[in-house]
């Protein structure tokens, strides 16, 4: 019977009335237990021994549940969409992580929308909650946000300037963060550089970006800002690191380099090493997020940014997705400080040169 049984199994794709009777279960507990409300507390839940022996089932089975019926079932898709501008940006990866990790917990799957038209991908697939990281401040962009809202879709947007109006809002305003990390600069250097993101530095005439913290300190602490000393990078990496050689390559090149994130920080910090540079007693590197990346450097990234955020706002997100009704939406806000490394630390022990 159970060769049989087997046979039968391998021959067609498991079913979820298969998985019940291989439990020996109804198919409402299967139903229950990958809606994802298994041992709710409120009572009405299923046990935890009874949902083992239904997971083990379809472990046997390679069962999955059908994710099209699932939706019309419970009106869930069991997706969360992340669309992150920049993915090679140890910010995204960050978000990502963190996401997918309590996405897990919870049964929920995680895709990453890989280009930033975010309206148009949502358009196409359905999902419980829509994280978007890369919303402009202009009409369309709230236009596009509302219709989302309209049609039901749930969404979370990281953004400095936008109000909840149906949806959750994130803020983490860098600013504050920046001027953190330029105080901790001056404390033991005047020959600052910049290595900061094209678009801060061309929009600074016009609005606060994360150049204006440099400019606006240097100018308190009298001390007059060369323009050779700001260098820029457009996207990734690859650009960070070969602005910051540039910079480090000068004759008169800055004894410290405030970078505009945490990944041109690296980069500087890379740089230096590539030129003998040491890192600080030669040049003194702070970045701006917090990001875990701050920590798997050589040395160690001194860094501004808000605490523990990126748990958090992952709790945010899967909130949203789980929540049992619509909410008006809510702002949620981080505060900024500094986190020392070795990169300033002067006091630290001075390595061995190149």
């Amino acid at each position: 019977m159970a060769e049989r049984r087997q046979q039968a199994t391998t021959s067609r794709r498991p079913t979820l009335r298969m998985v019940a009777e291989r439990a020996g279960v109804s198919t409402a507990t299967v139903s229950y237990v990958f809606s994802g409300r298994a041992g709710a507390a409120s009572g009405a839940g299923v046990a935890e021994a009874t949902a083992a022996k239904v997971l083990a089932a379809a472990e046997e089975l390679n069962y999955r549940p059908n994710s099209a019926a699932r939706t019309i079932r419970t009106g869930r898709s069991g997706m969360v969409q992340l669309s992150l501008h920049m993915l090679s940006d140890p910010w995204s990866l960050a978000v990502a992580d963190a996401v997918n990790v309590e996405a897990n917990k919870h049964g929920l799957t995680t895709l990453i929308l890989a280009d930033g038209d975010w309206h148009a991908a949502l358009d196409r697939v359905e999902s419980d909650v829509a994280y978007l990281d890369g919303v402009g401040i202009d009409q369309d962009a709230e236009r596009k946000l509302a219709d989302l809202v309209r049609r039901g879709q749930r969404l979370v947007v990281f953004s400095e300037h936008l109000e909840p109006a149906g949806f959750d809002v994130v803020r983490s305003d860098a600013i504050p963060g920046c001027e953190i990390a330029m105080d901790h600069l001056l404390e033991r250097h005047t020959a600052i550089g910049c290595l900061a993101a094209e678009g801060a530095v061309r929009l600074a005439p016009s609005q606060v970006t994360r150049y204006t913290p440099y400019l606006e300190k240097m100018a308190a602490a009298g001390i007059d800002v060369d323009p050779d000393w700001t260098v820029t990078y457009t996207e990734g990496q690859a650009s960070a690191f070969a602005a910051a050689v540039q910079l480090l390559s000068r004759d008169d090149r800055p004894r410290a380099i405030y970078a505009t994130t945490d990944f041109a920080a690296i980069a500087a910090i890379n740089a230096a090493h590539m030129l003998g540079l040491r890192v600080p007693h030669d040049v003194a590197v702070i970045g701006v997020g917090n990001t875990p990346d701050a920590q798997l450097v050589a040395p160690t990234l001194t860094t501004v940014g808000p605490t523990d955020f990126y748990e958090r706002q992952a709790r945010i997100i899967i909130d949203r997705a789980l929540a049992a009704d619509d909410s008006a939406g809510q702002l949620h806000e981080f505060a900024w400080s500094l986190f020392p490394g070795a990169s300033t630390d002067l006091d630290a022990p001075t390595p061995h040169s190149r």
